[in-house]
């Protein structure tokens, strides 16, 4: 029964999916008619029974050790997963790819995919598990070195020194004579103990991708104004692109601009970055860009400015000239401003192109506004003092004729409550009169006319109630006096 299963194992394995690079993964497969298992639960779940297997049947699995390998390599190559159920499925799996009855995976791996020339860096490999624990004893040679596209560069076979302390194997790169660019680096790991080839795999050849890095001189370097194509120039000024040079040129419409340098490799080859651009910034912000083609020997662009009016749309002023040189391999790439060019082009005709409307920076109202300034209105003249003086005695002659009247009257207590109810009414409705006096003080001093009505609405009807009930009282203690 064993054997049948061992078998199945075999066959099963058989069936596994793989990418160009040495990946395995099991395929995504209906476990049922409703449940849908992506490729991280089932190579997960296979690679939890297999190993489950391997540790409790004598004799091992009939496995090859590249497929272990690359399901190693999936696992660490699938990043963070997306979900709870996968990351643990990940790290489940590679726990038990680290110690398996079957192979353990030996992953080779860089520190850096980046060298550079300038700097002598050295190439550095480290042989590891899939946790980072270390391997054993082992050699790593580089045996074929592969340009970007696949052009061998070198299939001398070089031994890679081993760092004890740091458990990093590394190999000085300057005698493989490889320039700046892409490359593909083909190890080999070969066991130097003979009884670890059963306990572990390495999976033969590992490939890994480099970028080479290095400081690109600029030579020959030329900008001028000519007539025609043979290229009589009238003004023609030679440029270090590596410094802060500029220039000042002029043209019109029937001249032309020519710009043309050499880039070479510190191995003096001609070199082909990734973007050559030259750029021309109106002063009113309309720019144009061109792409500066290359050859075998040198940059070169010519602007015609006969045939570039209408996407020039006729503006004539100053330009800035702007150059950017760059590539992921090149350490002194650069934005330079070359300097200015004055143009002449002829007036616009009616049914030209305009101009495009220039986009508006979605940041600029985050940056300080303009300062708003308040123009207050002049404040009106003011009356003489003598009508002021005597409009403020018209409107105290009311209150003068009351203190008038009540002097006339006279003060009688004689009828105030002598009840406790109806004399705290009494004093209250005192209170509420005395309160819209004072109101009405604060109105001239500080209210205005509708805060002044707000308070007075509810001063009124606390007057109407107290008031009521102490003149009701009165009403009534006369009633009965009479009635006495």
């Amino acid at each position: 029964m064993i054997g049948v299963v061992k078998n199945d194992i075999v066959k099963l394995f058989g069936t596994i999916k793989s990418y160009d690079d040495g990946t395995f993964y099991f395929d995504e497969k209906y476990v049922d008619g409703s449940e849908y298992k992506g490729p991280i639960t089932t190579s997960a779940s296979v690679v939890r029974g297999v190993t489950s297997f391997a540790n409790v049947v004598s004799g091992k699995l009939n496995i090859p050790g590249e497929k272990i390998l690359g399901l190693a390599k999936f696992f660490l190559g699938i990043g963070l997963p997306g979900s709870a159920k996968d990351c643990f499925n990940q790290i489940e799996s590679l726990s038990l790819l680290e110690n398996n009855r079957i192979f353990v995976p030996l992953i080779l791996s860089l520190p850096s995919k980046v060298l550079s020339l300038t700097s002598k860096d050295q190439l550095k490999v480290e042989v590891t598990t899939v946790f980072g624990s270390a391997a054993p004893p082992l050699r790593v040679n580089l045996v074929q070195v592969l340009g970007s596209d696949s052009k061998v560069i070198t299939t001398d076979s070089k031994e890679l020194q081993f760092d004890l302390d740091n458990n990093v194997h590394y190999l000085d790169i300057t005698p493989l004579k490889i320039d700046v660019g892409k490359y593909l680096l083909v190890f080999e790991i070969t066991l130097q103990d003979s009884e670890h080839e059963t306990v572990y795999t390495t999976g033969g050849r590992n490939t890994e991708s480099v970028v080479v890095t290095g400081l690109i001189k600029v030579d020959k370097a030329e900008i001028g104004i000519s007539d025609n194509d043979a290229g009589s120039a009238e003004s023609v000024e030679k440029l270090d692109l590596l410094k802060d040079t500029k220039v000042s040129l002029s043209a019109n419409h029937l001249q032309k601009l020519r710009l043309s340098f050499q880039l070479s490799t510190p191995l003096g080859r001609t070199f082909k970055p990734h973007q050559v651009f030259l750029k021309l910034k109106h002063e009113s912000k309309v720019e144009h860009l061109f792409v500066v083609p290359g050859s075998a020997r040198q940059f070169k662009i010519v602007l015609d400015f006969l045939g570039l009016v209408e996407k020039f749309y006729y503006l004539s002023g100053t330009y800035d000239l702007e150059l950017s040189v760059g590539d992921a391999s090149m350490e002194n790439s650069f934005l330079r401003v070359l300097g200015q060019l004055e143009l002449d082009l002829p007036e616009a005709p009616e049914k030209a192109p305009r101009p495009p409307a220039q986009a508006v920076d979605p940041l600029a109202k985050f940056r300080p506004q303009k300062e708003i300034e308040h123009i207050f209105r002049v404040p009106e003249k003011r009356p003489p003092q003598e009508v002021s003086l005597a409009f403020t005695g018209l409107i105290l002659l009311p209150f003068i004729g009351f203190l008038i009247g009540l002097m006339r009257l006279g003060v009688n207590l004689k009828n105030f409550p002598s009840l406790p109810g109806p004399a705290a009414f009494a004093s209250l409705f005192h209170v509420g009169i005395a309160a819209v006096l004072l109101l009405y003080v604060l109105f001239w001093v500080k209210l205005d006319l509708f805060t002044t009505l707000k308070y007075l609405s509810f001063l009124g009807v606390f007057l109407v109630f107290v008031g009521h009930r102490t003149l009701s009282h009165l009403s009534n203690t006369a009633a009965k006096q009479k009635t006495a």
